[in-house]
């Protein structure tokens, strides 16, 4: 279908119309007006979302990814606007999140002249999306949006960004809106599966006695759950994941051993290390769950399946290996795969969950441990939960079970504080009538707190849990555990009082001090849903987050509790 009446903001709406965008987060500025202006005059049915900052829009795109499992769309303008998006791009790239972002860019005639507002954001973000476009004529942006698409959708996913210049927006465009993508050397995973390498696979598991299966984020990506579930439940092979894996796999299952890694549970770390093979479904081996990576399962046989060939050797060198589509993979070997007797194995592994549970005090204070098992409690584990990055981010890992893909948000590989909330947010949008809550800390909130005013205007139903223990914890742990405790530039004074600020906005703020008001309080902030809620709760100032393994050491030299503290002292949690 031949347009001559459209110009290129135009035609960008009505391409991104074309593949189903139902949301655009972001803010404008001077050279993306003709796009905003297109939103008016092409009468589209996508919704723009004005959010407070660049940063947080992309975190929202993020959130709504993650959630919903659909690509997500910024729009910025040039300069800053682009800049300020750098984080939120990384972010996704670290997590292989697909996500476009559209940067508005400065005249093609005055690029590399320093204009007002210019910045080489195409140059800037090379090393964190997937891929980038510079658009030369209105009459390519049917193409480089289709490309943009299938590109950040397709193998392991990532974000993809596309600078337009203004010329671009307001020139005239004089052709189809249909376009053929021209990618010939862009292979997003191999054309077949190698069927010698998963004969080889399932060969090895027959002489495993003491399996564990690791499943990571690529799981959850590929929709690979049911065929990993139905492996594990075949083979009576124990399950462990990673930060991002969870809800790749059942938690609530019997054979499910939780998270590992630096502050996984024991009996996950323990398994691991006792394992005699490690079948690892879409895991990038990060060094967070390795310890040393030359001391890793030493004395397993590892097996590494994933889609992205670069991962495989990157980090650990695996006996066998399979390049491929997680559930495509996974669903061969399951029909090649053996049963197990692993019964010895199992009942060594359930004894690990008896000697070494998840615990806490439940005497000296209110605990985030304590909030997040209640929330858990009362929702079922039914909701969409979203953490920041910090101690509460390990402590919800920990305690907060995900049965389902898509139900669990956090930054794994980046590590952004500031993402939980605007996540949160972008998470709501996507599914309107799903609960989401969102887990904070009092560092990272402020990051982005501004977007308490996107939520107030449309009325995002959120419930905000902030960890307020008035420090940066984490790095107040590792101050006082490997620095003698010397204390530098991690107190929080200062702090506002996050509920008035909550009410200021128009958000209902509620707060939460004494562990016994912990069901009272939680119960009214899930009843809210005329808006967001953000619940202040005042922990305990001084709490570190065990087990943990200190960063250089072996799985095997994991601190299981405080050091100096009896176990007996201490109460297991209420699950």
């Amino acid at each position: 279908m031949a347009i001559n009446k459209l110009d290129g903001a135009q035609t960008l709406i009505k391409c991104l119309e074309n593949e189903g965008v139902e949301y655009i987060f972001g803010i404008p500025g001077g050279v993306t007006i003709p796009i905003f202006d297109a939103f008016v005059t092409t009468g589209t049915k996508i919704k723009f979302i004005l959010c407070r900052h660049e940063q947080a829009a992309t975190h929202m795109a993020d959130g709504y990814a993650r959630a919903t499992g659909r690509p997500a769309v910024v729009l910025v303008t040039s300069g800053p606007g682009a800049t300020n998006t750098l984080t939120g791009i990384m972010t996704a790239h670290m997590d292989s999140v697909p996500m476009i972002v559209v940067s508005g860019q400065v005249l093609a005639t005055m690029l590399g002249k320093d204009a007002f507002q210019e910045a080489d954001i195409y140059g800037i973000t090379m090393p964190v999306v997937k891929h980038s476009y510079l658009v030369h004529a209105p009459n390519d942006i049917p193409r480089v949006v289709r490309e943009a698409f299938h590109i950040a959708t397709t193998g392991r996913p990532g974000p993809v960004l596309i600078d337009l210049p203004k010329n671009v927006s307001v020139g005239p465009f004089t052709t189809d809106l249909r376009a053929e993508m021209d990618l010939p050397g862009y292979q997003p995973r191999p054309e077949a599966v190698d069927k010698d390498a998963v004969q080889a696979i399932a060969e090895a598991l027959s002489r495993a006695t003491r399996p564990v299966i690791l499943v990571g984020h690529g799981v959850i990506i590929s929709d690979a759950c049911a065929a990993v579930k139905a492996l594990a439940e075949k083979l009576s092979a124990p399950v462990v994941t990673t930060l991002l894996g969870k809800g790749a796999f059942p938690e609530t299952h019997p054979l499910s051993l939780g998270m590992l890694g630096m502050h996984g549970t024991a009996y996950a770390n323990k398994a691991v290390t006792e394992c005699d093979l490690l079948l690892n479904i879409g895991s990038r081996f990060d060094d967070r769950i390795l310890g040393i990576p030359g001391q890793f399962c030493r004395n397993a046989v590892k097996i590494h399946i994933d889609i992205d060939p670069s991962e495989i050797g990157k980090m650990i060198v695996p006996d066998l290996h399979c390049v491929g589509d997680a559930r495509l993979v996974t669903e061969l070997l399951l029909k090649q795969a053996s049963r197990l007797d692993t019964a010895d194995w199992l009942k060594r592994l359930n004894g690990f969950k008896r000697d070494f549970p998840l615990q806490y005090r439940r005497t000296d204070g209110l605990k985030v441990q304590h909030v997040i098992e209640e929330v858990y409690a009362l929702t079922g584990g039914r909701a969409v939960a979203v953490t920041d990055v910090g101690q509460h981010q390990m402590w919800s890992a920990q305690f907060w079970k995900v049965d389902q893909r898509h139900n669990w948000l956090s930054s794994g590989g980046a590590g952004t504080m500031g993402y939980g909330f605007p996540a949160a947010l972008g998470a709501q949008f996507g599914r309107p009538k799903d609960l989401v809550v969102a887990f904070v800390g009092d560092g990272g909130f402020q990051m982005t707190l501004c977007e308490l005013a996107t939520a107030c205007v449309h009325k995002l139903p959120v419930k905000v849990f902030i960890m307020n223990n008035r420090y940066l914890g984490m790095v107040r742990q590792w101050q006082e555990m490997f620095y003698d405790d010397r204390r530098s530039g991690v107190d929080l004074e200062g702090n506002p009082d996050f509920a008035k600020l909550a009410e200021a906005y128009g958000a209902r703020g509620l707060r939460l001090k004494r562990a016994a008001d912990v069901r009272k309080i939680i119960t009214r902030a899930l009843a809210y849903n005329d808006g967001p809620c953000v619940v202040d709760c005042h922990v305990v100032k001084e709490e570190n987050v065990f087990p943990m393994v200190p960063a250089g050491k072996m799985l095997e030299e994991m601190i299981v509790t405080s050091p100096g503290k009896s176990r007996e002292k201490k109460q297991p949690a209420a699950r």
